[in-house]
């Protein structure tokens, strides 16, 4: 078939497979925002518990980056996809089987611990087919579909609970998991002549794997290195704040505050994701033209922190205007995910998946722990109230879960600040290696 024997459109359909199965990542990633209520009715939680249940995603999808990279640069990006798509969703049909709390917890856990290696996995795809100009706007690209995957999990996943049930559309979604896993397996390759394809030109020649040796010195390199620990901070205050306001409590907030029911709320949610889809883009092609990374991201930290500082200092914020804001900061803070192609600038073509899941760890280690500090924050103003099992909130604690937030987004501002003051003489690299080193 031409279709598959061109490397240029190739490249598209393997791609494609791995941002389907990474689409299915940030759905489950933000899908207990719209089954809270359903979670707190069938295992009777508190927020804290409900937030542990949240988090139990993030545990070893944290605890996994690093070993994702490894694998990925070892043993390439198909097989460590494929195995990783399946897992996952081999945990999300047991935990929308689950009988117990402790059995869902377990289900979450498994779907995390498949879901670790896919981001990594996608990125190191795209670094072996396609050219080193092209990589910021693929690293966007690829977060938008997550994005995506996120905006599924708002209004689309309402309507499949109410017509299939929170269960069945958890069951569900492991069976095209399962079916994503074996077209990745099938198309995937993990480079041109992996496949047995013509070179793709200026795409530079790297290798499919790495030996066990040279990985060592990659992560050595990468953890002595400031701007590594810059990124990594600056994503665990960015990505463990936004998941846990759009994955958790962004519902509950919209829904107690304002009266509306959950199916709406999640519409606000959802106008914010379409942000967050086109941001991303915008900002990695606007980085490969510009030969700007850090200045973007400066940038987009900022914005982050005065989002939840509007909510923070006002609460009750009108709908029209939660709408204009969830849009528009999300298309502004796209400049986050060039994080990924800083670090991987910064190392050898062979690290990109070592060095990627390196920071991506910190940022995921902060998704387990936000929304257990966000929950207990919350737990501390409940009115002693439930409606339908699901506990009641004041304005006063979701101003100070904002706060929290707010506060968050300074921190990573302050990251992102330093690491462009001390990259500010560096020039976007071709090929990882040869840094031209700031001047004093």
């Amino acid at each position: 078939m031409r279709l598959l024997s061109n490397p240029y459109r190739r490249r598209w359909i393997g791609w494609g497979l791995l941002v389907a199965a990474f689409f299915l990542v940030s759905l489950h990633r933000s899908s207990t925002a719209v089954l809270s209520g359903e979670l707190m009715r069938a295992f009777d939680t508190t927020a804290t518990s409900l937030g542990l249940l949240h988090s139990s995603f993030f545990y070893l999808y944290a605890a996994f980056q690093v070993p994702a990279g490894l694998l990925t640069d070892r043993y390439g990006a198909r097989a460590t996809a494929a195995t990783g798509t399946a897992v996952m969703s081999a945990g999300a049909v047991a935990f929308g089987l689950a009988s117990t709390y402790s059995v869902a917890f377990g289900g979450r856990v498994l779907v995390g611990l498949g879901a670790s290696v896919l981001f990594v996995a996608a990125l190191r795809f795209c670094a072996n087919w396609f050219r080193p100009d092209e990589f910021g706007t693929m690293t966007g690209a690829t977060f938008s579909v997550g994005i995506l995957g996120g905006l599924a999990a708002t209004t689309p996943l309402a309507v499949a609970i109410s017509r299939l049930g929170w269960r069945g559309s958890m069951v569900g979604l492991g069976v095209a998991g399962l079916a994503a896993a074996v077209g990745i397996l099938l198309v995937s390759h993990d480079s041109p002549a992996d496949a047995g394809l013509e070179p793709i030109d200026d795409v530079p020649d790297r290798p499919d794997v790495t030996d066990a040796a040279t990985l060592k010195r990659y992560v050595s390199d990468a953890v002595r290195e400031p701007e590594t620990w810059l990124l990594g901070i600056m994503l665990f205050f960015m990505t463990g704040i936004g998941i846990t306001i759009f994955g958790l409590w962004g519902i509950p907030y919209l829904v107690q505050t304002h009266g509306i029911s959950v199916t709406e709320a999640s519409v606000y949610l959802l106008v914010g994701n379409v942000g967050g889809m086109i941001g991303p883009t915008a900002f990695g092609w606007l980085s490969d033209r510009w030969g700007q990374r850090t200045g973007l991201i400066v940038f987009s930290t900022v914005v982050f922190g005065l989002t939840w500082a509007v909510f923070a200092a006002f609460g009750t914020v009108p709908l029209f205007l939660v709408g204009a804001i969830f849009l528009f900061s999300r298309v502004l803070r796209g400049g986050v995910p060039l994080a990924f192609t800083v670090i991987k600038e910064r190392h050898p073509e062979g690290a990109s998946g070592t060095v990627i899941g390196i920071v991506n760890t910190m940022g995921w280690i902060g998704a387990a722990v936000f929304p257990v500090v966000l929950g207990a924050a919350l737990d501390a103003y409940w009115t002693g109230d439930t409606v339908n099992g699901t506990r009641v909130y004041t304005e006063l604690g979701y101003r100070v879960a904002f706060a929290i937030a707010a506060a968050a987004g300074l921190l990573a501002a302050a990251c992102a600040i330093l690491l462009h003051v001390r990259t500010r003489a560096e020039r976007p690299l071709e090929t990882g290696t040869d840094l031209e080193q700031p001047t004093d």
